[in-house]
């Protein structure tokens, strides 16, 4: 979908749903589905005890915003836990991670910029060191 047949308004409907091991994934603006050049919006539903374990995306800066729930995020090798209302930066190719180590779920807006990328969208790191030794990634494995 691009131009003329490409969405201006998106409801649940018309979302992309995508099922990934740490939660669905409702994709609300990226290409394919919105005419978007530098945005993609996607909201996530993390089940209590899931992670996205630390990885990087090596050409997205992104933003983080809690709607419902906690979360223990990582940027970097600083963790914060956030609440509804708050929000993450992440820069580009910084590694990072969401841990859901509450008894809720977890409800997040993940805003990444630009829309597309030439390379790999996303790069786990959660074996190598030194994120293996901040976060157990057999506690966090499916």
């Amino acid at each position: 979908m691009c131009g003329a047949e490409a969405l201006r308004f998106v409801t649940s409907k018309e979302a992309q749903v995508e099922t990934l091991p740490w939660g669905p994934h409702e994709w609300l603006a990226r290409p394919g589905l919105m005419d978007v050049e530098a945005l993609q919006l996607v909201r996530v539903t993390m089940p209590a005890g899931a992670a996205h374990q630390f990885h990087r995306h090596p050409e997205f800066e992104e933003l983080l915003y809690v709607l419902e729930g906690r979360a223990e995020q990582w940027v970097g090798r600083t963790s914060r836990v956030l609440g509804p209302g708050e929000v993450a930066h992440v820069p580009r190719d910084e590694v990072h991670g969401t841990y859901n180590v509450f008894r809720e779920r977890l409800v997040f807006l993940a805003v990444l910029s630009p829309a597309r990328c030439s390379g790999p969208a996303l790069i786990d790191v959660s074996r190598e060191e030194p994120w293996a030794a901040l976060k157990d990634w057999r506690r966090w494995s499916g």
